[in-house]
């Protein structure tokens, strides 16, 4: 196991980080991700952010979706429903497609909300969404909080 890192130790404005990780996600009973070439990214307050590369996802796991949002250290982000055995988790996944000169690693990657799914893993550790369903924070048991994100956090 990794040593252990504190949310509260990451910088502000966050880190990007690369990762060779295992990191899998499952959706309607299939895996629509298994990927070792990810990245993190590491803010104050938040468990980390899991960058996949689109093309580890499954052939039609991706699927467009409404809506756009605007991140101060990242830019403009998009949104993707998640498709697998059957389901749709919309709008749990998203994008930076041209993202800041900091985060320009990230292009062509997509992080997701691991409670809209059936399960992430990192390595042989299942994955704990972040509190709140706001932010996209993977929870593993290498990572201790206090996270952001549960009532009363916002304001952090």
């Amino acid at each position: 196991m990794p040593a252990r890192e504190r949310a509260p130790d990451y910088p502000r404005p966050p880190r990007l980080e690369p990762s060779t990780r295992r990191v899998r996600v499952i959706l309607g009973g299939e895996v629509i991700v298994d990927s070792r070439e990810c990245w993190r990214v590491l803010e104050t307050w938040h468990p980390p952010s899991w960058y996949i590369p689109a093309s580890a996802f499954a052939p039609g796991a991706l699927r467009p979706a409404q809506g756009s949002s605007f991140c101060e250290w990242k830019g403009s982000a998009r949104y993707f429903d998640l498709l697998g055995g059957g389901r749709v988790a919309e709008r749990a996944a998203w994008s930076y497609p041209d993202p800041t000169p900091a985060f320009a690693a990230i292009a062509g990657h997509v992080a997701l909300y691991a409670g809209r799914v059936d399960a992430c893993w990192v390595d042989e550790d299942r994955v704990e969404p972040q509190p709140g369903g706001f932010y996209g924070g993977w929870i593993t048991p290498d990572v201790e909080g206090p996270f952001k994100g549960a009532p009363g956090t916002r304001g952090w």
